[in-house]
C-alpha cells in the first residue's frame, strides 16, 4: 500500500504562449514528479497586466493553491492598482520589464534595450525562432543558467523561490 504524502500546490498564471512555455520549462528543472510540489501552469492569452490579474483571479475562485503567481510584462496595463489588487487577493507578481524578451535577453548576459519587437527578433535565434515551445529554451536555459541569471534578475529570483530553490 502506498504511503499518501501531501503536496504543496502552485498556481502560475503566464501572460502568453511564451512566458507558458518557459514557465513549462523551469517546472521541468526544478519540480519533477513526486518531489512534494504540484505546479499548475496555466495561460492568461495576453491582453495585458490587468487582464492577467483579473484572470488569474478568476482561476484561484474555481480551485485552492497554496500560492499564487502571476507572470506578466509591465510594459502595457501595468499600474499601482493592478498591483494592489494581485496584492489583496495574494497573488505573488513576476514582472518582465518590460516585456519577456527583455527578462529572457537579460538573463543569458546581454543588452535588453530597445522597442519590444526588436526584443522579439534579438532573442528568436536562442529559442529556435518558436518561443512558444518548451524544448526550445533547454539549449540557452538550463539550471546553470537560471541560477546564474538570478544574481541579475529579481523576477528569475523570485520564481525559482517558488519552487523551493
Amino acid at each position: 500500500m502506498a504511503i499518501w504524502k501531501a503536496q504543496r500546490t502552485l498556481l502560475i498564471v503566464g501572460e502568453g504562449y511564451h512566458e507558458e512555455a518557459f514557465l513549462n520549462h523551469v517546472r521541468q528543472i526544478y519540480a519533477p514528479r513526486g518531489c512534494g510540489l504540484a505546479v499548475t501552469i496555466k495561460n492568461a492569452r495576453g491582453k495585458g497586466a490587468m487582464h492577467v490579474v483579473d484572470w488569474t483571479i478568476k482561476q484561484i475562485a474555481n480551485a485552492h493553491f497554496d500560492v499564487v503567481a502571476a507572470m506578466l510584462d509591465t510594459d502595457e496595463d501595468w499600474s499601482p492598482s493592478v498591483a494592489k489588487q494581485a496584492r489583496k487577493k495574494k497573488i505573488q507578481v513576476l514582472p518582465s520589464d518590460p516585456c519577456f524578451d527583455a527578462l529572457m535577453l537579460r538573463v543569458l548576459g546581454m543588452n535588453a534595450e530597445g522597442e519590444a519587437k526588436a526584443l522579439k527578433k534579438k532573442l528568436a535565434p536562442y529559442l529556435g525562432n518558436d518561443p512558444t515551445q518548451r524544448k526550445n529554451y533547454e539549449p540557452h536555459f538550463g539550471k546553470d543558467c537560471l541560477e546564474a541569471g538570478r544574481t541579475r534578475e529579481p523576477t528569475i529570483d523570485a520564481l525559482l523561490k517558488l519552487f523551493g530553490a
